[in-house]
């Protein structure tokens, strides 16, 4: 066997994240569904629902599964902490980069909490969708996600009836998307995450109080913005683009923006030094050139001293890592397969999603450090979770009683639901 493949290890590793998390669940039963609920979103499943989980868990009926996730005792503040704590033990480092961004699911109807019709780059355009920032920890060993935050639009929050519907606690009041970020920023720092970078899209970098913010708190950041953004310079106010087009070509360094899955992602790169109100450290408008086509991307960057311009450009090719992850979670650790519509019980999903997607990263890690077999690329997170599921926690066959007794349970549950919506279809044409 491949000496950086241990099924053993992980099998105890996982046991010991377990045995790590079993004091934020109040009785014994939401302990043991946890483990469940966490191999569950790792096992790829073709359908990951709470129908799914409970099966593949041996339960009877998704009862269990469904209470644990909407009405069960959890410390999920505590549950948050203990995600938090598990991804900087293992991959923490002094010069780590916070990469902030959103991610949208694709959603029908009203009820689901947070949905309303808005851009979602899932999709890449206006879609009824339900959008959540989140903040990833990228560091040299490996990264993973420590927090996220729900977005509720003014929708939403201006409506107490629907949100309480939807049981979000009346203490949630409407916030940007740059806001959540600073807050999830604010606690990690707060506990002493360690990090020196922030990088994050144009919905961030547009942001004057989220910059101020982390200038202040001796933060560097390389946020991109548009490139009509302004900026202050001795002749005045000045596009972006405008001051780009006028620098000459000893101006610009082409510098590898990081390895990418076909080579080095190499681009022109230029900095122009600018001030930022009052605030401390260097402050650069930091631009980059395709070297194909020409098109031109922006930064506003910050340093609390002065760095080279290829440290800027490191920070700005590590912000897709946030990517991999959204792409790395949905698709290992069913990120976005919730199909719940609270506010407790997305929190729930998600949490745990982002728990099982930190296993995966940081077993991938530790599996970098020993040394693998000659001809074949380092493990990747999507091997791990397939050798995870197939070595360190193989299912046996069900029995055969057991899946003909799901497959009545989900016949009859279809068939109620089926009935419920023909009276709901009858009454609704009477009353026309």
């Amino acid at each position: 066997m491949c000496p950086s493949v241990d099924p053993d290890r992980w099998r105890q590793e996982f046991k010991a994240l377990g045995a790590r998390i079993d004091g934020r669940f109040a009785r014994v039963e939401s302990r043991r569904r946890a483990r469940s609920f966490l191999r569950g979103l790792m096992a790829g499943l073709p359908r990951v629902n709470c129908w799914a989980l409970a099966e593949h868990a041996g339960d009877a009926s998704p009862g269990g599964m469904q209470h644990f996730l909407a009405a069960a005792v959890w410390d999920d503040d505590g549950l948050r902490a203990d995600l938090r704590d598990y991804v900087v033990e293992q991959l923490g480092d002094p010069d780590a980069v916070l990469v902030i961004d959103e991610t949208g699911d694709l959603k029908k109807g009203t009820m689901t909490v947070g949905v309303q019709r808005q851009y979602t780059g899932t999709a890449g355009r206006i879609e009824n969708a339900q959008v959540a920032v989140y903040l990833t920890y990228a560091a040299p060993a490996g990264h993973a996600f420590l927090d996220n935050a729900l977005y509720l639009p003014v929708s939403w929050t201006s409506d107490p009836q629907r949100c309480a519907a939807a049981g979000v606690p009346d203490s949630v009041t409407f916030a940007t998307k740059p806001t959540l970020a600073r807050q999830m920023i604010a606690k990690a720092l707060d506990v002493g995450v360690p990090a020196r970078w922030v990088t994050g899209d144009e919905v961030y970098g547009n942001d004057p109080a989220l910059r101020a913010t982390l200038a202040r708190r001796g933060l560097g950041y390389v946020l991109a913005v548009a490139r009509s953004h302004q900026i202050d310079t001795k002749a005045g106010r000045r596009r972006a683009i405008d001051l780009a087009v006028t620098l000459p070509t000893h101006a610009w360094t082409r510098i590898s923006a990081g390895q990418g899955a076909k080579g080095q992602r190499l681009y022109d790169w230029a900095f122009i030094a600018t001030s930022d109100q009052d605030l401390p450290g260097s402050h650069h408008l930091l631009i980059r050139r395709n070297i194909h086509t020409g098109e031109y991307a922006f930064y506003r960057t910050h340093s609390p001293s002065p760095v080279p311009l290829a440290t800027y450009v490191q920070v700005a090719g590590i912000r897709w890592t946030v990517e991999d992850d959204f792409q790395n979670s949905k698709e290992l650790a069913a990120l976005d397969e919730h199909q719940v519509r609270r506010w407790t019980s997305w929190h729930r999903w998600t949490l745990l999603a982002m728990l099982a997607y930190a296993f995966l990263a940081v077993t991938t890690a530790r599996a970098h450090d020993t040394q693998s077999a000659d001809e074949l690329i380092p493990l990747t997170v999507n091997e791990v979770r397939h050798l995870f599921v197939c070595l360190a926690f193989p299912r046996p066959e069900p029995a055969a009683g057991f899946v003909l007794a799901w497959s009545w349970w989900r016949r009859r549950h279809q068939a109620r639901a089926q009935a419920s919506h023909y009276q709901r279809q009858a009454a609704a044409l009477q009353l026309n």
